[in-house]
């Protein structure tokens, strides 16, 4: 059942939770938080539920064991169709309409949130997009695709923002933009959590790691030197 109280202490706070993937355990009595201004870096082998945990805590998968809140809306409840425009989902597949051009998409998103199109194209430019722009989605490579789904967030300036394979398809050059991105969202005092299987990027980027296990989460040590 939904917590009584919201957590206003933590951007996002789960306790216990547990969730079914077509009726498949995934999650189990797992435990996880994060605070404002921060950002923790998930890992865990292939088909762990770091995904499925992004997916919680982006509201779109309500637990079926435990509580907790997002940005103070209590999981499963209408309150999360409230916060949802401010948490920000990277994922797999980029959340872009395939016959439309890059600018096209950012410029249809602008609208849709009531912001000036002309700060879809100054999203596009930060992210390195600017020359392409005009070039249709389907078109794009994976990381321009990425890249595309950076200037997204920059655009809509979430509170929460998850990344589930953030490096995917970015050359190495292009780790700077995401730890950018990440870090202009802990600036307004949100949160960020990102997902990888670079553990060395993620120190790169991440306050502190976390690891899932069993469908729990434990921290992750940092490693001491030789």
């Amino acid at each position: 059942m939904p917590s009584p109280v919201p957590d206003t202490d933590h951007v996002a706070m789960l306790v216990g939770v547990a969730v079914d993937v077509e009726r498949a355990p995934v999650l189990r009595s797992l435990d996880f938080a994060v605070a404002p201004g921060e950002s923790v870096g998930l890992v865990g082998a292939n088909g762990s539920g770091k995904s499925t945990l992004l997916r919680v805590l982006a509201t779109l998968l309500p637990p079926v064991g435990g509580h907790g809140h997002v940005l103070g809306a209590a999981l499963g409840s209408a309150e999360c169709a409230v916060v949802r425009p401010r948490i920000a989902l990277v994922g797999h597949t980029a959340a872009l309409y395939p016959r439309l051009t890059v600018r096209e998409n950012l410029r249809f998103l602008a609208r849709l949130t009531g912001r000036r199109e002309h700060a879809a194209d100054e999203a596009l430019e930060a992210v390195g997009l600017a020359g392409a722009a005009d070039r249709r989605a389907d078109a794009c490579s994976q990381g321009m695709q990425r890249r595309a789904e950076l200037a997204r967030v920059l655009l809509t300036e979430p509170r929460l923002l998850l990344l589930d394979e953030a490096h995917t398809g970015l050359d190495p050059a292009s780790t700077g933009l995401v730890n950018a991105v990440a870090e202009q969202v802990r600036e307004r005092g949100g949160a960020s959590v990102v997902v990888s299987h670079d553990h060395a990027r993620l120190r790169g980027a991440a306050d502190r790691l976390v690891e899932i296990v069993e469908g729990r989460a434990r921290p992750v040590r940092a490693e001491v030197p030789a």
